[in-house]
């Protein structure tokens, strides 16, 4: 099915910036948390060298689990998150949805450009542990991976949620929390990230998501569809809708 998201009379313009202000809102709130985090060094840093210890342990004494866990990683990296996002916004464009395209390929884009400043700018070293099992290039807070699971898999439901019956919207949202739990656990049991590291990747994908979101649907309202409820009914609740008139 084919639906047009401008079936709206009044001026279909503005989401570009929409989405733009809305990314830098998220940056600016996620920047000063990230420095703070990691230059006050609070008790999460005795909670770090903990959990690294004893998960490394665990990866040494267990190899076969390790390898499980580092091809889960690479599967659900930020890489192959980008491609499935890219894909769906082909075909977004192909069904006469370019707006909502655009939205799934900017809260990406926005979110892996974000995480990698703040690596940058926060420059903390990986964890260095004896016999390693897994290595990572560059820096370590935030976790990429985490961002781009939490992202890439919440951009996913949003863009599915239309389409699933109610029993499906709860699998759709429960499948991409325990995804992010997971990713989040390889990297931190494989020794290349923190605990902090990921708590703030996450953090970081959730704000920058939702500020996207909050964007699109001030959009949607300025073009004369209702309120909707993003959580529950997607990004583009009215695309299913159109495709079921015709």
């Amino acid at each position: 099915m084919r639906f047009e998201e401008g079936r709206s009379r009044r001026p279909a313009h503005g989401l570009g910036p929409r989405l733009t202000l809305a990314a830098l809102a998220a940056a600016l709130v996620m920047i000063p948390f990230s420095l703070l985090l990691v230059v006050a060094k609070l008790p999460l840093n005795a909670l770090d060298a903990g959990i690294a210890a004893d998960l490394h342990a665990y990866a040494l004494a267990n190899p076969d689990v390790t390898r499980v866990l580092i091809v889960w990683t690479d599967l659900f990296g930020p890489w192959p998150w980008r491609i499935a996002v890219a894909a769906y916004a082909v075909r977004l464009l192909r069904r006469g949805a370019p707006r909502t395209a655009l939205w799934a390929v900017t809260t990406v884009t926005v979110s892996g450009l974000l995480a990698f400043a703040i690596k940058v700018v926060v420059a903390r070293a990986r964890p260095r542990l004896p016999d390693p099992v897994a290595l990572a290039p560059g820096d370590s807070f935030p976790s990429g991976h985490a961002a781009g699971v939490t992202v890439g898999a919440g951009v996913i439901v949003l863009l599915m949620l239309p389409s699933l019956p109610r029993w499906g919207r709860w699998v759709a949202w429960a499948v991409a929390a325990f995804l992010v739990l997971s990713v989040g656990y390889t990297r931190i049991a494989l020794g290349v990230h923190w605990v902090s590291d990921v708590l703030a990747g996450t953090v970081l994908g959730a704000a920058v998501l939702a500020a996207t979101v909050a964007g699109f649907e001030t959009w949607r309202r300025d073009q004369g569809h209702r309120r909707g409820s993003p959580v529950i009914e997607g990004v583009a609740p009215e695309s299913v809708r159109a495709g079921r008139e015709r």
